[in-house]
């Protein structure tokens, strides 16, 4: 999957802001409190909604008055445009989604999914539903064929704070409905910890890693029990980025807890990760969840820098070029101008905040960046010297 544009209105600092022509790689750089966190949350929100509804959502966040932008009473807006098969011809997908407060609870205002047919032709619009109410395609098997027209059955959610594509995305006979539910469920948007992912985890199974990451030794005796050439790579891996680890291994304790172990070359006993540098479990971490043998279609991570030594970015941001390669899609922010060096001018987006809302700039639609760069200036060297700041809006 491969989304191609966003636009969120009155979502939080977002009054309203459209982004086109994404690449599989974003950066996003910005001061702190430009609204880099909250962006990302826009997935996370979407998600919460889907896993639950929207009103917990919302509570999550604190409430509709605490999402909504400022100054405004909503509603809140957000729509996604993407293509489900990167790299063929498959056409783009509309999903929108609009909330409102009804007699103080939110509603799902309306909500549709949609495919256009070509350039020119219609949509069909697989969802449309307003509180809770709406029509579902039916015969999406004869969507190609041009001279067919849709044919539509009436459906209703449990509550009008239920997404429509919840309850219609189990079942298989909606299956446009089905593939964008598996697809959001699928988005990762890391909020890894390194407390969390230290302490010893309970004997379980996890093939994914967490979004915080505590399940960190679970991931890893899952990838050396059932793919154990990918675990040799993230050793290897390891051992070029981090000098001394040779080993990491997954243990059983006498109380049932899986423990990570990390074996330097310079010592007989293994480390435990608890005594472990924040960079190694952080380089370990991050080798788990860009090597998962199930990628994620969706990848955001906010400041992938802290905690590493500055010479293992440039690595970094390949692993994230290789994942994208693969067909993921990866957005990254950071406030590191090292990192930026080896990010594409096209591939770097600013926020900055003018009266209390954001507004995010593309580096690439601003000529003197675009000449700096063609002379041999590399990205991070442009930023520190406040050239992003005159940006054209994207």
């Amino acid at each position: 999957m491969k989304i191609e544009a966003l636009r969120v209105k009155n979502f939080k600092t977002f009054k309203d802001i459209k982004l086109t022509n994404l690449p599989t790689i974003s950066v996003f750089i910005g001061a702190n409190g430009t609204g880099k966190t909250s962006l990302f949350d826009v997935f996370g929100f979407l998600r919460d909604s889907l896993q639950d509804n929207v009103k917990v959502a919302l509570q999550k966040r604190g409430g509709f008055k605490e999402v909504v932008t400022r100054g405004e009473t909503g509603p809140i807006e957000i729509e996604i445009k993407f293509r489900e098969d990167v790299g063929k011809t498959s056409p783009l997908v509309t999903y929108s989604l609009t909330i409102s407060l009804e007699n103080h609870q939110p509603v799902v205002e309306r909500e549709i999914l949609k495919y256009r047919r070509g350039q020119k032709g219609k949509p069909w619009h697989f969802l449309d539903f307003r509180k809770g109410k709406g029509d579902a395609i039916t015969n999406e098997e004869n969507y190609a064929d041009k001279e067919s027209k849709e044919e539509k059955e009436q459906q209703q959610v449990d509550s009008p704070d239920i997404l429509a594509l919840k309850g219609l995305g189990q079942f298989q006979r909606f299956k446009v409905a089905n593939s964008f539910r598996r697809l959001i469920e699928s988005w990762h948007v890391s909020d890894f910890h390194i407390g969390d992912a230290r302490p010893s985890q309970e004997a379980g199974y996890a093939e994914h890693l967490s979004t915080r990451g505590e399940n960190m030794p679970l991931v890893a005796q899952y990838l050396y029990e059932n793919h154990p050439g990918i675990f040799q790579h993230i050793l290897e891996v390891m051992a070029e980025r981090v000098p001394g680890v040779s080993k990491v291994e997954a243990t059983n304790t006498d109380d049932g807890r899986i423990l990570l172990k990390f074996q330097d070359g310079s010592f007989k006993d293994p480390f435990i990760a608890r005594y472990v540098s924040d960079g190694t479990i952080k380089m370990f971490a991050y080798l788990l969840l860009l090597h998962d043998p199930k990628p994620h279609p969706l990848l955001c991570v906010e400041e992938p820098e802290n905690q590493l030594y500055p010479s293992l970015f440039c690595g970094l941001v390949e692993e994230f070029r290789d994942y994208a390669d693969k067909g993921g899609q990866v957005m990254i922010s950071t406030h590191s101008p090292d990192v930026l060096n080896y990010i594409q001018l096209n591939e770097i987006f600013c926020l900055s905040k003018k009266q209390g809302i954001t507004v995010i700039n593309r580096a690439s639609e601003n000529e003197l960046l675009v000449n700096l760069s063609k002379e041999g200036d590399l990205p991070g060297a442009l930023w520190k010297q406040g050239l992003f700041s005159e940006v054209n809006p994207a």
